[in-house]
Order: C-alpha cells, then structure tokens, then sequence
C-alpha cells in the first residue's frame, strides 16, 4: 500500500517466530503504545525500549541446537570417506564406529528438536541436551581421526585437514550459538591429545581449551548483546507496521488504496469480511460497489463520486456499506495522492464504522421528537409541525385545525391500577387515535393524559364535528388492562386557523379554553373556540385577583345554616357555608371561587381563615352547639392541617368534640398512609368527623373500614324528588342510614325543604335535619340572635315539592274538539306549562298541544285566570343531566334557548 509502511520481510511476523511468549508480550507491548509523543521524546522512549527489551534475548533462541545441525552427519561421513579415499587406507573398526557414533549424534538433533517444541521445556534441561549432543558428535570424530592417525596410517596431515574442515562445519551449523561452537571445538581436539598422550599436546589442548573458553566467553556476550540490539531495533522499526496491523484486525478501522482509475489496489481483509467476499474479489473493483446505492443514500454517493471525479480531499464522509441483510454504516475519509513527477496515482484513505454512533443519533432523534410511550410526535414535533403551516409562504396553505385532547377518568385508573397500567391503557388510546384520524391529520402527545390533533386545510365544521364525535365515541370504548375492563373518557377543545390565531401561541391557547370549556359542560364533548370563551378566561383571571384581595382585606364571610336534631327539634349545631358579596358582582355562589381558590392555591389560606372564625363563633354559643367546617382534600393533604386546627381550639378556648369537619369522599382517590395518619391526627385532636355527600363521589365503601367518621351526610340530591312517585332516592337514604346505624355513625339528611320530604327522613332513620324547611343560612349576626330565643326549632315550608319550572317563551297550537288557538307557552316544567293566550278555559279542558310539527301532548287544563292557564301533561317530560326539559319522542328539541 503506497503510503502506509511496506511490510518488512523481518516484520512483527518474521520477528516474533520462534520466540518465547514473554518475547512476544514484550514486543506487543511495544508496538501498542501510541505514536503521537515529539520526536525527542521518541527516541529516548525507544532507547530505553531497546535496553528493556534485551532481558527478553536469553529466551529467544531457538530448539536444542540449530535446525540444520543433522547436516554435520553427512559432513562427518564425507570427511571420513575423503581422508580414506586421498590416503589410500581403510579406517580401523573402532575409528569406523566411533564416526558412525558421531554422526549419529549429529543426525539426533532434529528429533531433539521436535520434542523441544512439542510442549514448553525447561531451558536448562535443552542447555544441557544441546551441550551433550555437541559434544558427543565433536568427541566421536575427533577420536575416530585420532585413533586412525595414530594406529591406522592416516597421514597426520590429511587428519588434522579432516579434523579442521570437521570444525569448520561444526562453526557453521552451530551458527550463532558460540558455547555449542566452543564445546565441539573441545570436542574434536580433546581426543587427539589424549591419544597422542604427551606433555606438549595435553598443555597445548589445556591452553588452548583456556583461550576457547574466553573468547567463546566474549563473543557470546558480544553476539547476545548484538542479537539485543538487532531485536529491538528490528521492534521499534516496525512498530507503526505492527500498530496499524492490529488496528486493522481489531475491526475498530480499516484501509483502502486506489489506482489512478479507481479501481481498489488495496483493502482491509476486515472490509471484506464484513462484506462476506474474499478481499481478491474486491481488489480491482471500484470504490464505490462497497457501499449501497439505495434512495436513502443517494446524497452520500452522488458525494464520494464528486471527490473521485475532482480528485479532492474528503473527510468522515457517512455511506452505506453494502453488507447484505444488515444496516451498517461508515465514515471513509479519502485524499489523492501523486508521484515525484506530480503525476495522479490514485486515492488513500481509510474508514471506521459508523453505525452505533448512527443508531444513537438515530435514537437521540427520536427521543427527542417522538414519545418513547405510546411513538407518537410529542410536544416538540407537534409544535414545529404547527409553526410549518402557519408560516407557510401561500394563505391558503396557513389553514388548519387543531384538536386538544384531554382523558376524563384516567387519574382514577392510575390511582387504583397503578402507573403501569396507565402505561398500558395510554398506549391503546393512541392506537385507536391513530386509527380514527388515520391519514386526516397529525396526532401526538403532549404529556400525561394529554393529546393534540393537526388536522391540515380548512374542512367544514361539520366535517371537525364529526371527527371529534368519531374521537370521543372511539376512545370511550371500554379497555381490556391486566384482564380488567377500564372506561375512560376523553374531551376535545376545537380551534381553528386563522380566524381563531395566526400564532402557534395563540391557537393553542384558544384551543386550550375550547377543552376547559368542553370539561365544563359535562366532560365527554367537544366544543369550538369562540370569542366568549377568551371573555369567560378574563373573567376568571380578575375574579382571581379580586379574590386575592378579598382574602387579604377580609372581604369573606361565613353563615351558618342551622342543623336540628330530628328527635326533637333543638338546634344540634350549624354548618359553617363560605359567602363572598363581590363588590360589583354582589354575592357569589362558591361554586363560582372555590374552584378557582383551588386551581391557585388559595384554598389553604382561605381553609384556615374559616376554621378559625368558625372557632371564634363556638366560643359564643351554648356548649351543646357544634359547628361543621368543610375541608377540601388540598386541605385534607396539607401536613399542617393538625397543627392548623390546633391553634384554632386552643386560641377560641373550645371543646375541640364541638369542631366537626366535613370531608369529601374524593380524598380517598388517594388510598395511602398518609390518609390513615391524617385521620388519626385528626381523633387524636378530639374533633368529629363528618362525610359529606355520601354517595356522590368515590365509589368504594372499603374506607369505611377505617375512617373514623363520626357522622354520614346524605347528599341533597338524595332528598331532592324521594317522595316523588317511582323514585328510589327512598330506598337509597334507608340504605344509607341502616349502614350508618350498624357503624355507630349519626346521619344528617341535607337539603330537608318540605313537610313531606322531612317526614321521609325521619320515618327512614335520619338523627340530624338539615334544609330550608327549618332556616336559611344566617349570618353571623342573625345566629347569635336565633340562638339568644333558645334552640329549638318548628319546620315551616310547603307541603310538597312542586317540579322546577324554566321561564321560557316560545309559540304552540292547542287543538281542541277539531278547533284551533295560538297560544304562548310562559314557563315549562316536567309535568306542566304556563300557557298565555286564551280566555276562560274552563278547569278540566281537555287540549292536544303542538309543540313541534311533530311533536303532540295530551294536557289538561287545571286552573284560568284571564288570558292564563295552568296545563297538567298527561305524561311527564323528560330531562337531561342539567335538568334541561326534552320532548320524549326522537324529535329535534321543542323546548330550547329558554332562560331562568
């Protein structure tokens, strides 16, 4: 590869063979550090490298003796058929066995060998086969020579010829390995001496055996210290080669080279393994068949042909690999490259892989523009969606719908399922959203129970209508959770572009109102923006700010509405009822604040405020006097709501049995610990404890079991038509107080305003009466004034409850015995009408009115006075949940848009 370091004939490879492993660490060692130090500092690194890397050479050598040691058999042959052959003579028998010995010997090394590299072998235990194989060979011939110069007639000269080609031989297949050549140099003289066997020969074999040993002794110093050098030299030449070899074969990065017409000339053998073809199958390909030229990479190839064609530089450039049936992605960086004449050689380069860093920009992504629940756009995506259309350069493309959608009920399945199960149920409403919107427009989630549709263009109203209906219908469908059947609700808030905004800010928020106002009336519907409901949103806003005031200036009130014990008429207590007289407004129902006090926070303040006037009042009434304070469940959840009331009592200096507190059922949607220790703060204070609206709320009797209540109220609503004909409301308060009997629990019957309703009550069991059949709520002033003539009190009110009537004014037919008369029906309720008109109707006329063209009722005339008479329908008319009178037929509605 023309740029990368060629690969050296004595590389890493070449090198490392037939060294020990602490070798081969070592020089992987060196050749994995990093390159990136000056180049001073490089080479006194590589110096001290080098002086380590010499204590690795005693491990370095290789077998017993040198691979081609067996040859000295063969030379050892030769020389002896020489010396016989020049010398005319035969060598005796023993010379004749001692070379064949010898050879012998010689030839042993190569299966030495093999079973020294078998298996791992004791350095010493090689050192010293080595050292008895030369010496055994170099012994054996010197003695055959010897023996055959001085008792065979081998001329002296040819056998001291043999005997120094011998050792000749011996130097040269020992190469190398000077403490082998030195012991066969002893080997081959030491026989001569001895068989000569005078003075001069065995001092001169002594001196000379000296002198061997110390030059053998210097020159194995001298080559194991150049053997060092040659090493280590050869490790830190090689070194870049090494590390790019090892980065190639880790996968981390890969090479490849061009020529000057584009074909590859080189490539990583980890490339082709990726791309499951040999690497000669690639060589000679173009470049770009290593990458895929799908649709979705056209931008990256049209890229990387631009470059090859302009022979230009490019970096991290982000392709496709072309690995079949897998994603995977790289970042090739290429630069041309010239010879000496600047002539174009081609291109170089190299790749990572890119395709984890891919798939986590890909996740990041999504993370940040889908939501990882139900996958659908989330608050981000949908906003830039919207931003996309309305500043769309044409008009007509700015139009658009926008639906919010907010679940009814879902606080519930979380609260009694648990969040892994509104998990669950949130991502089926997004299934059945998707599907009803379907290809109509965009759907995304906001967060929590909360959902957005961008519904592109301007349809009709009607068209908006009927797909928030098919949303409602479709999502209020029961749920299949964790095997349990789960009904939620949702409503919808409608705005539209640009007549509701022309700003992301302001759609959403008229949106915004639209779902306040859809909640508002009754949850389950939809409703379109309209100028009113900004109106009512203004409203709502300075009625919170002047409530604020009032709170600050003591601009609310308490009055008391008395509560009589049923067994005898005495006042037991009163109910303390929050009153605000608005300085432009005048007196506001609290259902007007008391949301907003809640939804600000303002309720705590407020809470405190009424308990503690309430223990002031008690401070002035007879001691058998109760009174009852509402608590809301913010207030039920505040942990100072105990030490609250504490300072209360002890500042009025009261009973605290005389303080009751009235509590919802909702604050049992939280069923936890925090309940039970509230509740037992509470007793423990000594105050009793009431529950309100019983029956109207949560739907569980279960905390009962441990809420120590000392009283149930019986909701109005209740009381309201129990003595009506065919209503269960009877049944439902004779329920409720034999289960409040069998708990030990008194029952106070609210909203108590006829005679007939108060005998119903008593006659089911009810202790305690409350209602306008005994008093109106008084003011502060007006209940220490009742309470100053004594307790007891007498029930005053009409016989019975007559239905609610509307005030209306709409124009009808009356058809009477085939005659015909105009008249204007004044007011309506369920069993009767006001009709203007007609003059001295006698009582009992029977009509047929025409309220519609298709509705007819049968009525008869009860009462005349001038042109006025009261109607009696045959049969009742039918109302909706907001008491709302409809005709019973499947007519359009008759009686609508009247006004209280």
């Amino acid at each position: 590869m023309g740029g990368l370091p060629a690969r050296s004939a004595t590389g890493p490879e070449q090198v490392t063979r037939g060294q020990s492993a602490p070798a081969r660490a070592e020089l992987r060692e060196i050749t994995s550090r990093p390159q990136s130090q000056p180049a001073e500092r490089r080479v006194d690194s590589d110096r001290r490298e080098i002086k380590r890397a010499k204590v690795s050479a005693l491990a370095a050598q290789p077998g017993i003796v040198t691979p081609k040691f067996h040859w000295m058999g063969a030379a050892i042959a030769v020389a002896i058929l020489v010396s016989g052959v020049v010398t005319l003579t035969m060598p005796p028998l023993a010379s004749l066995a001692c070379a064949l010995a010898a050879a012998g010997f010689a030839v042993a090394g190569r299966p030495a060998n093999a079973w020294a590299e078998r298996e791992e072998r004791d350095p010493r235990s090689k050192a010293a086969i080595g050292i008895a194989l030369a010496l055994s060979s170099s012994s054996f011939v010197g003695f055959a020579l010897a023996h055959w110069m001085y008792s065979g007639g081998l001329d002296w000269r040819i056998g001291v010829a043999a005997l120094v080609t011998i050792n000749i031989f011996f130097t040269a297949l020992l190469s190398g390995r000077t403490v082998l050549i030195f012991v066969t140099k002893l080997g081959c003289w030491a026989p001569v001496a001895v068989v000569d066997g005078s003075l001069y020969a065995v001092v001169g074999l002594i001196v000379a055996a000296i002198a061997g040993a110390v030059v053998t002794v210097q020159q194995a110093r001298f080559d194991r210290a150049r053997a060092e050098e040659d090493e280590a030299q050869a490790r830190v030449r090689d070194r870049a080669q090494s590390i790019l070899n090892d980065y190639e074969e880790t996968g981390q990065g890969w090479f490849w080279e061009t020529d000057r017409r584009g074909n590859l000339s080189y490539l990583s053998a980890s490339v082709a393994r990726a791309l499951g073809r040999p690497v000669d199958d690639l060589v000679g390909r173009p470049l770009p068949k290593l990458f895929d030229l799908g649709d979705e990479n056209r931008e990256g190839e049209r890229t990387l042909t631009f470059h090859l064609s302009a022979r230009s530089s490019f970096q991290e450039l982000a392709v496709k690999a072309a690995v079949p049936g897998e994603e995977r992605w790289w970042s090739v960086n290429g630069r041309p490259i010239y010879d000496g004449f600047r002539n174009f050689c081609g291109f170089r380069g190299s790749g990572t892989d890119l395709t984890e860093k891919k798939r986590s920009e890909e996740n990041a992504t999504r993370l940040a523009r889908y939501d990882s629940l139900t996958g659908l756009a989330n608050r981000f995506q949908m906003t830039q969606t919207l931003e996309k259309i309305l500043s769309s350069p044409q008009e007509r493309e700015r139009e658009c719908a926008i639906f919010l959608l907010d679940l009814d009920r879902f606080k519930h399945v979380n609260d009694t399922l648990g969040h892994p199960a509104g998990d669950a149920l949130l991502k089926q409403v997004a299934q059945r959203l998707e599907r009803t919107v379907g290809k109509t427009g965009r759907v995304g989630r906001l967060g929590g129970d909360e959902f957005k549709v961008i519904v592109p263009g301007r349809p009709a109203r009607s068209q908006l209508g009927h797909l928030a209906q098919e949303i409602i219908h479709a999502l209020s469908q029961p749920y299949s959770i964790e095997g349990q059947r789960v009904s939620i609700g949702v409503s919808v808030g409608i705005a539209l572009s640009p007549g509701d905004g022309v700003t992301t800010e302001s759609l959403i928020r008229n949106a915004d109102l639209s779902l306040y106002a859809a909640k508002d009336a009754g949850r389950g519907r939809y409703h379109f923006y309209s100028n009113d409901l900004h109106t009512a949103a203004e409203e709502r806003s300075a009625l919170e700010r002047d409530l604020r005031d009032a709170i600050a200036d003591g601009g609310l009130e308490l009055y008391y509405q008395p509560v009589v014990r049923a067994s005898n008429e005495r006042i037991a207590g009163f109910e303390a009822l929050l009153r605000w007289n608005h300085p432009r407004r005048g007196w506001l129902s609290p259902d007007k604040f008391i949301p907003i006090a809640e939804d600000t926070g303002l309720i705590a303040a407020i809470g405190e405020w009424a308990i503690r006037t309430a223990c002031h009042a008690l401070s002035h009434w007879p001691e058998e006097v109760r009174c009852a304070v509402n608590v809301s469940p913010l207030q039920f959840a505040n942990p100072q709501l105990p030490i609250v009331i504490t300072n209360a009592i002890a500042q009025a200096g009261i009973d605290p049995s005389r303080l009751e507190l009235e509590i919802t059922e909702s604050v049992f949607l939280d069923d936890d610990a925090d309940n039970e220790a509230m509740f037992a703060a509470l007793k423990r204070i000594g105050v009793r404890l009431a529950l309100d609206d019983f029956g109207t709320g949560y739907s569980s009797l279960g905390y009962l079991k441990k809420a120590p209540f000392d009283k149930i109220k019986i909701d109005q609503s209740f009381v309201r038509g129990a003595t009506q004909p065919g209503s269960r409301n009877g049944a439902i308060i004779a329920s409720i107080t034999s289960l409040a009997q069998a708990l030990g629990m008194d029952v106070t019957a609210e909203g108590v305003e006829t005679l007939d309703e108060l005998d119903l009550v008593r006659m089911h069991g009810c202790t305690h009466i409350q209602g306008y059949i005994y008093s109106k709520p008084l003011s502060t002033a007006d209940a220490d004034a009742r309470l100053s003539t004594g307790l007891a009190m007498a029930a005053s009110g009409p016989r019975s409850a007559r239905p609610a009537r509307r005030t209306m004014l709409r124009k009808v037919v009356l058809e009477n015995g085939g005659q015909h008369y105009a008249g204007t029906i004044r007011n309506v309720s369920i069993s009767g009408a006001l009709v203007e008109g007609l003059w001295n109707v006698p009582v009992g006329t029977r009509f047929r009115v025409a309220l519609t063209d298709s509705a007819m009722l049968d009525a008869t005339a009860r009462w005349c006075i001038d042109n006025r008479m009261g109607l009696q329908f045959d049969e009742p008319l039918q109302t909706d949940g907001d008491g709302t009178v409809i005709i019973p037929a499947n007519d359009q509605p008759a009686i609508a848009g009247y006004a209280d």
